[in-house]
């Protein structure tokens, strides 16, 4: 059996037998690492907000407050959001789906939620949404890399990559207006 030596980091030999050898923790499969760092950002990882921290106690009662020198209220960032991701899903998914039309059909008529009840279906179908993208960036059957075919050259990859994207952006602008609010 053949014998190995090194130096440790403290400076001293170490003795392994070849057949002793550390074998490195292998990824399920190659792009996993990209799979679970999409994850992360689509969850609010790194510098991005995650939408509970953002929006989870947002008070309904000043969910169509303005603020000076700011153009959107709560309830107009968070249906864009919803609307926005709610259609990149879809053209992920589905060769069928007709986007709205811009800018109009990405954003709310009202500056404030028609009800309670409404701001809380929003708020329930984005994150829905966000977890079937996570389970689509998830699904290791779904070619990452791969022209979605409906498309002119988007892939899963840059549509998980424009939702964390676009919903940081939009949280971030949340985070100021809540601070602006008070809340």
């Amino acid at each position: 059996m053949a014998k190995k030596t090194r130096k440790t980091t403290t400076g001293k030999t170490s003795t392994k037998s070849a057949s002793n050898k550390r074998t490195a923790a292998r990824p399920a499969s190659p792009d996993q690492p990209l799979r679970d760092h999409l994850l992360y950002l689509l969850k609010g990882g790194g510098a991005h907000a995650d939408f509970d921290s953002a929006m989870g106690d947002w008070p309904v009662q000043v969910a169509g407050v303005k603020v000076a020198n700011f153009p959107h209220t709560a309830w107009m960032l968070l249906e864009h959001m919803r609307l926005a991701q709610w259609d990149i899903l879809e053209f992920s998914r589905n060769a069928k789906h007709v986007s709205p039309k811009w800018p109009e059909g990405y954003w709310p008529a009202s500056e404030a939620p028609p009800n309670e009840k409404a701001w809380i279906a929003s708020m329930a179908a984005f994150k829905k949404d966000l977890r079937t993208m996570e389970r689509l960036v998830s699904d290791r059957k779904v070619d990452l890399y791969a022209r979605i075919p409906w498309g002119d050259g988007q892939t899963i990859l840059r549509e998980a990559l424009l939702v964390a994207d676009h919903n940081a952006y939009h949280l971030g602008q949340l985070v100021m207006l809540r601070k602006s609010i008070g809340i």
